[in-house]
């Protein structure tokens, strides 16, 4: 999965005309609640209103060519909004061919919606296709709702917290050895003073002795 790197804000209250959130020209939504719970989950989180379009012709082609995509695309996304913060998301497939996804979005939901953010949507979608566990209203409900939550996360590296906690146990090293040899050092301090005052004055010969040594002779 795409992380998310870069800390987002959602769109302010207001910013979308809220409208229907799916076209469905192969009747494949099921369960219209377990898609809209998704898709608008992704919505609270974002800020922008998405809008799955599911077909499999487009400029009455089951092939159509990138020109034929873009005009359909700005076509559909005039015709059913009325603000610039939602996202056109069309789920594109044809019998047996793989699918293709194509998205517009409006120019508000692009402070939101940058490449990252949709690559991490797409991964989520690629994710949920291949669940056979799932029926397409759930697997796409599941995607929206899972990329919402990430998109507006930024998702810290482990290794941040491996290299921190790496640093702190090298600190406590440094600060234990310095102790140490801290405390040795104090100890073996002690313990010369402990000897020189329990040697007996004799053994360092009395002043008198000690004045005859550097007498001239």
């Amino acid at each position: 999965m795409t992380k998310s790197t870069v800390v987002r804000e959602a769109l302010p209250r207001g910013s979308v005309v809220e409208t229907e959130y799916f076209t469905d020209e192969l009747g494949w939504i099921d369960n219209r609640t377990e898609l809209l719970n998704g898709m608008r989950s992704f919505y609270q989180k974002t800020g922008v209103q998405p809008h799955l379009y599911i077909t499999d012709t487009i400029g009455g082609s089951h092939h159509p060519t990138t020109a034929q995509v873009e005009a359909f695309a700005k076509e559909m996304y005039d015709a059913l909004f009325d603000d610039e913060a939602h996202l056109l998301l069309i789920f594109f497939e044809f019998e047996g061919d793989p699918y293709h996804i194509w998205y517009l979005a409006g120019r508000q939901a692009k402070t939101v919606l940058d490449v990252e953010a949709m690559d991490i949507l797409m991964d989520y979608i690629e994710r949920y296709y291949y669940d056979d566990k799932l029926t397409d209203a759930q697997f796409f409900g599941k995607a929206f709702d899972l990329a919402g939550k990430q998109i507006m996360t930024v998702t810290r590296s482990p290794w941040i917290l491996v290299w921190t906690v790496a640093g702190v146990i090298a600190l406590l090293s440094l600060a234990l050895v310095w102790w140490t040899r801290a405390k040795e050092q104090k100890n073996l301090e002690a313990e010369q003073t402990r000897k020189i005052l329990e040697t007996p004055l004799e053994a360092f010969g009395t002043s008198t002795e000690l004045e005859g040594k550097y007498k001239d002779t």
